[in-house]
This record gives C-alpha cells, structure tokens and sequence, in this order.
C-alpha cells in the first residue's frame, strides 16, 4: 500500500471515530487531516452582564470609542450594556407594542445591526415579526435613528422591507449584519411550514428560505448592487445573494478574512453551518429543502446532487441537539489559544464546538450554558454569548500567554486560502 492510500485510509478511519465521539460531520469532499482540535484550547464562559429578558442578539456601533454592548430582547427592546457589565436601566428602544413576540421564541424582535457609517449618520437597522390584518406575521425590516441622546433612539420607524410569512411561529431567520462591501445581509426563514412544502428556499421569485444582499445607503429603503447574482435574470428576485436555506437564525464574517459563516437551522434530523468565501460572486444554493446538511429528503423536483453546496460542518440531533446557533471566528488578541476557531452550539442542549477557519477540524468544548441563543463579537474581537432563559451575557474566555504553534496537518487541501493566516 503507498504512503497516500496508508494516509487516505488513516483519514476514513479518523472520520468514522470523529462521528461515533462528537457526532460531528465535517465535508466529505474534500481530503482533510481530521484529527480533532483537543479541549487545550481551554475554553470556558465568564458572566459578563445579567438582568435581560430573554436576549436574542448582540451588537455593537463599532463607531470610534463605543465600547457599548447592544442587546436585543425578544419582546421587542433593545438594552445597553456598559462595558464593565453594567446594564442601564432605560431600554435604548422599546417597540414591543409594534412587534409579535407570543408565545414561541422564534417570534419577536431578532435581529439588530448598527450602519457601518453609524458615528456620522445614527442609523441602525431591526428585523422583527409583526402581526397583519388577516393573520399570521409579516417579517419585517426597519430603519430608525438615534436621538440627541446617545443611549436613546428616535422611536420613528422606517419600514424597509415587509415578507409575508405563511407560517406565524417558525423559520423567521432574522440575522442582519453589514458585510465587508458595506451592504446589508439579512437572513430569512422558508415560511416556517415543515418541509418547505411550497419549495420556497428553492424558488428564485421568492424572498423565503434566502440570504439577502440590499444596498442601504443614502436611499429611504434600499436599493438593489447591480453584483447581485440574480438581477437580470428573469422571475427572478434581484435581492437575493444565496439559496436554499431553512432558517439561517445566525450568521457571521470573518473580520480578518471576509468569509462568511452560515449556521442554518435543521429539520429533524441535522445542523449545520454553511460557508461562503469572501471570493463569491454569490448565488450558492445550499440544498435545503432537497437535503437536510448530506442527507437527502424526500422532496421532488429536485436538482442534481451537484448543484448544491454542502455545509463545512454538520451534527445529528442525537435526541438531545435541535437548533445550531453561529458565532463568529475569534480574531482577538486576549487568549491566543482561541485565534482562528469559529465557535457555535447548540440552543437545545447547550454543547459548543470549536471550528478550525484553515483545517475545518472540529472539537466539542461540552455543555457551557444554558440554551444559547446567539453570539456576539466586540469591538476588539472578543466573543460573547446569550443564555435565552438566564437573561444572563457570557465572555468566551480562555488561558492568556503566547500563541501556541499552529496546528500541524499532513495531509489536507486548504479550503481557505487566508495568505499568512492558515500558512
């Protein structure tokens, strides 16, 4: 036997171990080295902030000197959250009366990002599930402004957006984040209807089931890049960036590299987190309804195989796991041994792993809280996370000293190619 088949089947042997002991799928099309990023990374949570009503999101300004955390509840406020932990009594917004938030978590205020020019404009963006006429919800977009005080917003309301949602309680997506571009990425569930029916996620002329890309500057809503992948093609909805999706709760970019990181919520059997590198021109489809993470489902009139893309990471539910919640890849400075891994968990039993940016290698850190809800990245690259039920903000956190050498794999195709950072 040659020295590649001896390493091509010492890696099989290594994926089928990674499965039985983490339950961790990682991409099956690719050669890796899947030996598991061992617990040295030593990571731990430390209470950061308490007191929140069941918080949703996190966001900062990152407007010069902001250290201020922003924390969404889901009944439809907005907190501060100072920077030594200290939670300010007033909400910075309260449109709990404008939003759906009962009875499910899924419902309510989701989503939260700050205009990259926020320092200069005051704009800030919500995404939130709002009641209509006949029933069910609408999931809808908004713009508002801070007023003369800092730690208060204008509570005029600029709608930006409005989807009808056949479902009122599931798969209302609701992440927002400003890329690199400096665009506005919006994250929208397929109806909430099981099993995507009506095949929404796989439906160009339709918003549901999509990752959005809308240009929302110096405009009263927004305006669609001429980048956009589907623009000039036919019945098709210029807005969308990529496909696919069941319900894309929580998404990121990597601030060193631009490649985005997509955790999509799963049916009932997997999770997974979907990638796109900072190189695409968009309009990835990531399969969903035809498979859930690998495995096919039984839906008709579906694409070959091939034509989707398949995620970077994906776990079963094992009887205990049933919603992935994306963070971030960490790029600070305070615990070297944390550099370059993308941490997400699980909301239902509260696991969280960690996910090489360069190797794609996989450890499970165990259960660290109570039913995480979403991640957070400060302004210096630090990492936070929510407990949903606890009210409580956790730190990421982990042994200080020098950067420990870089992980050594003999046999792996580099997915990323990052220049110094996977080199």
């Amino acid at each position: 036997m040659s020295r590649k088949q001896m390493l091509a089947l010492a890696g099989a042997v290594t994926f089928v171990c990674l499965l039985t002991v983490f339950g961790v799928t990682l991409a099956q099309s690719r050669p890796l080295d899947l030996a598991t990023v061992t617990n040295s990374l030593g990571v731990s949570l430390a209470p950061f902030a308490a007191g929140l009503n069941q918080p949703v999101a996190i966001a900062f300004t990152r407007a010069p000197g902001d250290t201020r955390m922003f924390v969404v509840e889901r009944a439809g406020i907005i907190r501060i959250v100072q920077a030594d932990g200290t939670l300010l009594p007033k909400p910075f917004l309260d449109i709990s009366s404008t939003v759906d938030w009962q009875p499910y978590e899924e419902m309510g205020l989701l989503g939260l990002a700050f205009d990259p020019n926020y320092a200069a404009n005051g704009d800030f963006y919500v995404y939130y599930t709002g009641p209509r006429p006949a029933g069910g919800d609408n999931l809808q977009l908004s713009r508002f402004h801070v007023s003369a005080d800092p730690n208060v917003a204008e509570p005029t309301e600029t709608s930006l957006l409005t989807i009808v949602h056949p479902d009122s309680v599931s798969h209302n997506g609701g992440e927002l984040q400003f890329g690199p571009d400096g665009y506005l990425y919006v994250g929208i569930g397929d109806g909430g209807i099981k099993g995507d029916p009506a095949n929404n996620a796989q439906h160009q002329d339709r918003l549901l089931g999509k990752l959005l890309r809308l240009d929302v500057s110096g405009v009263p809503t927004y305006t669609i890049p001429l980048s956009n992948p589907y623009v000039t093609i036919p019945n098709s909805r210029g807005e969308i960036w990529a496909m696919g999706l069941r319900n894309p709760w929580r998404f990121s970019f990597d601030r060193a590299t631009g490649d985005l990181y997509i955790a999509d919520v799963g049916n009932e059997s997997w999770e997974e987190v979907d990638f796109q590198p900072a190189s695409s021109h968009g309009k990835e489809n990531y399969g969903w309804p035809c498979y859930e993470a690998f495995a096919q489902t039984n839906h008709s009139g579906c694409l070959p195989r091939s034509a989707f893309v398949f995620p970077i990471a994906a776990y079963s539910h094992n009887g205990s796991a049933a919603a992935v919640i994306g963070g971030y890849v960490y790029r600070g400075s305070q615990y070297p041994s944390l550099y370059g891994y993308y941490y997400y968990a699980d909301h239902e039993n509260g696991t969280f792993w960690a996910m090489s940016a360069c190797t794609r290698q996989v450890a499970s850190l165990g259960r660290l809280a109570n039913d995480p809800s979403t991640f957070g990245e400060g302004v210096g690259g630090q990492l936070y996370v929510a407990s949903f039920s606890d009210g409580v903000i956790y730190k990421l956190v982990g042994p200080t000293g020098p950067l420990p050498p870089p992980l050594q794999t003999p046999y792996y195709l580099p997915v990323i190619q990052n220049g110094s950072l996977c080199k």
